[in-house]
């Protein structure tokens, strides 16, 4: 027997004829507590995650996830989807509930004359640019490669590609989802209208996707990336010539700002590791000549301590950071919009940034407008389209018994950042969603009221729940 929660947080206990019967419906493996990968299965990228489901169903197709949400209903259990388990909240799984696990279902396929791709929802962006790139076409994508593409892809998808092509959902062409009850079903502009207008940032409200269909564009396979490190005492002086330089930089150009440490490259003294730094980092969405011309100004905001600057391949540099997100960190990331980057509000952030309590955490600063700007506000559920920054709080540790500060520190400067912009928030960067309904408002802005009204129509229940949740109008 198995103990487990109900939707409506009632224990219910799931007896061995229910788990054989459940197990005869799938293809894939039913674990449980006893099981003896269950440790391994139950566990995600954010090592401040520690949830304990009672079940576990790595589904292997399309058919597996039906059956899961089937039985959950019939069992009424609290349900959570995961996909990569790459989400900084840990959504992907729940306590004494059912988690549907899509990371086994991992097909990519690549139509280079319609320039499309078919995505399942466990591939990784790693996964989908290597399969791209082989016939040099890209989709705007993550930043660090091990992201999920569904996870990212629901909640907006913000990449080094946005300014030119616009943020991952804004190149759905189309989506396969199961429904809160059960049935298969087709989202696109001409099918599922509103269901498909939902997806394109609305998160995991709506259904779980099974299939994700792409836009794709040529670039590739070598970019010119910009990579640009200075000294943190020219922080607030960098960081002027940084925006001024990212605000009237054609829309090829996306460039961003990190208030960081040191990355501990091989050829990075020991002494020098996570010391205070600031990072201008760039890509530019075309020739490498040109992008080399246009990003010269990146090298010339001060007197860099290394510049890095230079063609490489695009797959590489969508995975430079990869190991500095490793898997079992501790993370507790918030973010804001803002429509402006004042001088004011540079100094403040730099001010957090001398006083932050973990040298890995990061104040991540990214110019917006472009391609995604210009998708009218109502035209998907992603909120937020004028703000021309975003201003993320990424605060990363090792010691458990950090968390506690860690997290109260990181809600204190967004916080007090929080008046100084607009306070819209990208729903990927969170925190946990403690805030709730006020969180998903700021989220999705004028947006918020049809959210709940599609919300209404395809789950009327809250079956999908465990996520930054919409409630049903």
């Amino acid at each position: 027997m198995i103990e487990a929660i109900t939707l409506d947080k009632e224990k219910v206990t799931l007896k061995k004829e229910k788990l054989e019967d459940l197990n005869t419906r799938i293809r894939g493996d039913l674990i449980t507590s006893q099981s003896r990968t269950y440790e391994g299965a139950r566990s995600v990228w954010n090592g401040l995650i520690d949830k304990r489901p009672a079940l576990i169903v790595q589904c292997r197709n399309t058919s597996d996830v039906v059956s899961s949400v089937n039985f959950a209903h019939e069992n009424n259990l609290l349900i959570s989807v995961r996909s990569g388990g790459h989400n900084v909240a840990g959504n992907a799984v729940c306590d004494k509930g059912l988690v549907i696990d899509l990371s086994s279902m991992k097909g990519i396929y690549v139509d280079p004359d319609e320039r499309t791709a078919r995505v399942q929802p466990g591939a990784d962006w790693g996964d989908l640019d290597r399969e791209t790139q082989l016939h040099g076409l890209v989709t705007p994508g993550g930043q660090v490669s091990m992201t999920g593409v569904a996870g990212l892809t629901l909640g907006g998808g913000m990449g080094y590609l946005r300014r030119m092509w616009g943020l991952s959902c804004d190149n759905l062409l189309s989506v396969e989802v199961v429904t809160a009850d059960g049935r298969v079903i087709t989202a696109s502009e001409n099918e599922n209208e509103d269901l498909f207008w939902a997806i394109r940032g609305g998160g995991g409200n709506f259904g779980i996707v099974t299939s994700f269909e792409f836009r794709l564009y040529p670039l590739g396979p070598e970019i010119y990336g910009a990579l640009t490190i200075y000294p943190f005492e020219d922080a607030s002086s960098v960081l002027r010539k940084w925006r001024d330089f990212a605000l009237n930089a054609p829309e090829e150009v996306t460039c961003d700002a990190y208030i960081w440490g040191m990355p501990p490259l091989p050829d990075v003294p020991p002494e020098m590791h996570w010391a205070p730094v600031v990072i201008i980092a760039g890509m530019y969405a075309g020739p490498v000549d040109k992008g080399e011309q246009l990003f010269q100004p990146v090298s010339e905001m001060g007197t860099p301590i290394e510049d890095m600057s230079g063609p490489q391949p695009y797959v590489e540099m969508q995975s430079d950071l990869d190991p500095l997100f490793a898997d079992g960190q501790l993370y507790y990331w918030k973010s804001l919009f803002a429509d402006t980057m004042s001088d004011e509000v540079i100094d403040k952030i730099v001010e957090h940034a001398a006083e932050k309590p973990s040298k890995q955490c990061l104040f991540a600063l990214r110019i917006l407008g472009g391609a995604m700007r210009r998708v009218p506000e109502e035209a998907t559920a992603y909120g937020n389209r004028d703000a021309m920054f975003n201003i993320s709080i990424d605060n990363t540790w090792q010691n458990p018994e950090k968390n506690d500060e860690m997290i109260a520190w990181t809600r204190k400067v967004w916080g007090n950042l929080h008046d100084q912009t607009s306070g819209g928030v990208y729903i990927n960067f969170a925190g946990f969603g403690e805030e709730k309904e006020t969180l998903t408002q700021a989220a999705y802005g004028r947006n918020y009221e049809r959210l709940q009204q599609v919300k209404a129509a395809y789950d009327p229940e809250n079956f999908f729940c465990t996520n930054q949740n919409i409630t049903p109008a």
